[in-house]
Parts: structure tokens; C-alpha cells; sequence
């Protein structure tokens, strides 16, 4: 079980970006080919069930907080006996519905090659106005070329011109949920119509039929740039998710800011839901390259799996950097492996590091992956959790209680991500050049709830497909 197959991505609840909860992760969507569960003996319902419960009476980091005297016979599918069973570690808010089901090749087609289904974009709503807007839109998926990017808003839908429903009826009518429904399943040749306003005040309807698309973790329009700022060189860096994928686009992206000196990097995980350890590795190399030698993160089981404990060093890449002052920006359904490499440069950063944005999801612990093939069965169970080189690694209330600088910043999606005038990534070049900032409630000594207009929440299905556990928001 090799640290390759770890993967602490975020559980993309609505609780994750800041709404309500979700339990049953289902196994909706494209990105392979999922074997439907054969109705033999071997994968009856109890079969399915006992293979949980031995998985997790074995493995589980928090057995003493794992409800073994459910009874499986009083549940209908797996994912509800198994929140039934981690329901102690859920009220204690150490596992808010990490443990879950998915399907072995929906999961192996996202984190072997980004692979999914859908209009490939993004989406979040304000919570004041009940609108719902694009947020990001990603490259050779059908929703790009159709006019959805950054900023634009969705007005209504349906699956013809005749049956438009206006956002702001679903909305008021069942909430998030009935956008979301109204978007339809992640199947390919599904086609919706749109009536939508651009960035720059048009309307217009338009008819976008969903195709599957491997997902870039780093955009080639913005995802890696040096910015000029005021003759000092500024490395941005924005990740999409921790896939494998995304090492080639990792590498390129530092060798460019090593050949040209940069020294000083804005981070930008502000989506980024989780994915890969190794890929968290990987990224930690990259920036670390004075740190060499020295621990990245400590990986801890439970106490009976302690001969399974790892700590992990930072290790030598020819295209690494030393970086000397990092901006992370990060909000809401920023989580896990993102989380991960940012507690990791506390101990050698200190006051040289900040988090810009809003408070962090908050998931120091990772899962490993249990399969009952014959079933398509993948039981992702949390075992074991990170800690920095000071042994932090208790931050299930977010990272801004840990993070020695924090700067509030809001997300504005007036303006294209990587653009130095966008709010959050202005406030971290502030933070990069000296000047003062806000603190993000939730940083000791800060008081209030501090609200950053709009409250924007990542729009997330109840049953979130494998794509859209570590890329929130994805439609």
C-alpha cells in the first residue's frame, strides 16, 4: 500500500464549502466505465456491509469512536451503514463524511487522467441573491467554447428553450439542490439549455451537450505565470486538484520560476479540494528546495497499524526552488492535500508565509482505499492523519488558527484567476511586498464573523461523483 495510492481528497459535501450536509456520495457520472454491482451472493447487500465493517474494525484511525453495534440489517444501501458507524467520529468533527463508497473506475479514470463527464465548469451561488454564477471553466470540455468562463451567470435552464426554469424560481423552490438537479446527471449526450449573462452585460441562450474531458490541473491560460510586480518577479500558481496528471504541469511551472530567480510564490488553492499525497509531495519538493533532507510530513495510523507509519522527507528536484515567502490563498473547499502542503512549510517559513482568502475546510486526516472488485466497490476509509515536522496537525477548525499570518480577501470573479487585479491574489502580493492586511476571522485574537461579500458556496450535488469530491463545484 504504497504512499502512490494515498489520497486526503475532500469529501465535497455542501458542508465542505460552507452549506448544509450531505452522506451518500453515489455513484452517479461519466469518467470510465463503472461495472454496475453484480447481483450475485458475493455482492448482496450484508456481504457488501461485512466487508466494511471488517475494513473498518481494522483499519480505522479512530476505533474508539466507530459504532460497531449498528446493526446492518437496519440500513438499505452501504453509505448509510457506514456514516451509521462513524457517526461518533462525525459529532466530534473528525470525520465529516470522509468514509464513503465510490466506484473503483470512476475514481481510477479521475486520478489516473482527470477523466470525467460533464459541461466542464464550475459553479457557485451567492447565498444572499440566490444566483448562481461560473467560477471557473475548464479547457476542452464543451462549456468553454459555448461562452461559460469566469463571471458569467446562469439565468435559467432546461432541457429545451420551451422548458426554461429561471434560476431564481429553483432556487427559491428547492434551493441548491434543484439547480442541480435541473443540470441533470453526469452523462455523456446530455444536453441543457441556457439563458445566461456575460461578464459584459449580454444575454444570450445557448445549448451545451455534455462530453467527457480529462481535466488540466493547471490551466495553460492562467494556471502558471511569473508576474511583474513593481520590478520584483512573482511566481502564481494555480492547482486544480492533486491528480498524477498534474507532475508534468508542476515541474514546467517551476522550472520556469527557477530559470528566471523567483523567489517569492503566490499559491492558489482557493478551489482545490484535495487528491494525491504523492502529488502533495511532489509540490512540496518544488518549493522546498532548502529544505532538503528535512520533514515534509509525518504520516500516523492508529496505534495497532503503527508499523505503517511513514515520514515523508523533501527531497531533491532539479526543478525545485527555494522559496522564501509563500502566499497561499485558500477558502471554504480548500481541504486535504492542499491544506497538507501549506501546514508543511509552518515550521521553516514562520511569519514568511501567509493564508489569503478565507478560513481553510479543515481535514488533517487521509484515507486509504479498500477495493472489493468483483463489486466495483472502493471503500475510502479514513487511517491516518498529517502532521508538520512540529507535529501539527489538529486543524478540523481550518488553517487559519495555525498559519502564522492570515489576510482576508474576497474571491472576485469579475476577474480571471492569475490576474494580479483580482482581490485575492492583489492581497497576496500586498503580503508578498510588506504591506498590512485584515486577519481571516478564525485567527487567534480575531473576533467576529467578518462576512466577505458575496458569500459565494461551491454548488455541490448530495451524491457527488469521484471528479466532483476533489474538484468542488464541477459540473
Amino acid at each position: 500500500m504504497g504512499r502512490t495510492s494515498f489520497t486526503i481528497g475532500l469529501v465535497a459535501a455542501l458542508s465542505a464549502c460552507g452549506g448544509g450536509g450531505s452522506s451518500s456520495p453515489g455513484p452517479i457520472g461519466g469518467g470510465g466505465t463503472p461495472t454496475p454491482t453484480p447481483t450475485t451472493s458475493a455482492c448482496s447487500l450484508a456481504n457488501r456491509q461485512q466487508f466494511v465493517r471488517n475494513v473498518l474494525n481494522e483499519w480505522y484511525l479512530f476505533p474508539d469512536e466507530l459504532d460497531t453495534s449498528v446493526n446492518p440489517a437496519s440500513f438499505s444501501d452501504v453509505q448509510s451503514y457506514i456514516d451509521a458507524l462513524v457517526a461518533p467520529a462525525r459529532a466530534s468533527s473528525k470525520d465529516r463524511f470522509f468514509t464513503f463508497i465510490t466506484s473503483i473506475a470512476e475514481e481510477n479514470a479521475f486520478f489516473e487522467s482527470g477523466s470525467s463527464a460533464g459541461f466542464g465548469i464550475r459553479l457557485g451561488y451567492d447565498t444572499s441573491a440566490n444566483r448562481v454564477f461560473v467560477i471557473e471553466a475548464f479547457e476542452g470540455a464543451p462549456g468553454l467554447p459555448a461562452g461559460f468562463d469566469r463571471g458569467v451567470e446562469l439565468l435559467s435552464v432546461g432541457t429545451s428553450a420551451a422548458t426554461l426554469q429561471t434560476i431564481s424560481s429553483l432556487m427559491a423552490s428547492g434551493g441548491p439542490q434543484a439547480v442541480i438537479n435541473a443540470l441533470g446527471p453526469s452523462t455523456v449526450g446530455l444536453t441543457r439549455v441556457f439563458s445566461i449573462r456575460e461578464t459584459n452585460g449580454t444575454t444570450r441562450q445557448v445549448s451545451v451537450t455534455k462530453a467527457e474531458f480529462e481535466l488540466d490541473p493547471v490551466s495553460n491560460r492562467y494556471g502558471a505565470k511569473v508576474i511583474n510586480d513593481g520590478g520584483k518577479l512573482v511566481g502564481y500558481l494555480n492547482l486544480r486538484t492533486f491528480i498524477s496528471t498534474a507532475d508534468p504541469d508542476l515541474r514546467a511551472a517551476f522550472n520556469s520560476f527557477r530559470t528566471q530567480g523567483v523567489t517569492e510564490v503566490i499559491v492558489d488553492f482557493r478551489y482545490n479540494g484535495g487528491g494525491l499525497v504523492s502529488t502533495a509531495e511532489l509540490m512540496g519538493d518544488l518549493l522546498g528546495a532548502a529544505n532538503v533532507g528535512q520533514v515534509f510530513s509525518f504520516t500516523t495510523l492508529r496505534a495497532s497499524k503503527a508499523s505503517e507509519n511513514e515520514t515523508d522527507l523533501f527531497g531533491a528536484q532539479p526543478e525545485a526552488i527555494a522559496a522564501t515567502k509563500i502566499a497561499f490563498i485558500g477558502r471554504g473547499g480548500t481541504a486535504s492535500a492542499s491544506e497538507l502542503v501549506t501546514n508543511a512549510f509552518i515550521p521553516y517559513l514562520n511569519n514568511n508565509m501567509a493564508l489569503v482568502g478565507a478560513n481553510t475546510f479543515g481535514k488533517p486526516v487521509g484515507q486509504f482505499g479498500f477495493d472489493l472488485t468483483a463489486c466495483d466497490d472502493r471503500l475510502r476509509a479514513v487511517t491516518f492523519k498529517t502532521e508538520n515536522a512540529n507535529r501539527q496537525g489538529e486543524y478540523f477548525t481550518g488553517l487559519a488558527s495555525v498559519v502564522p499570518n492570515t489576510c482576508r480577501a474576497n474571491d472576485d470573479i469579475s476577474v480571471q484567476l492569475g490576474d494580479p487585479a483580482e482581490a485575492s491574489i492583489a492581497v497576496a502580493l500586498d503580503f508578498l511586498a510588506g504591506r498590512s492586511c485584515t486577519p481571516i476571522a478564525g485567527t487567534t485574537g480575531v473576533q467576529g464573523a467578518q462576512a466577505v461579500a458575496p458569500a459565494r458556496i461551491l454548488l455541490q450535488p448530495d451524491s457527488p461523483t469521484p471528479a466532483q469530491r476533489e474538484v468542488p463545484g464541477l459540473f
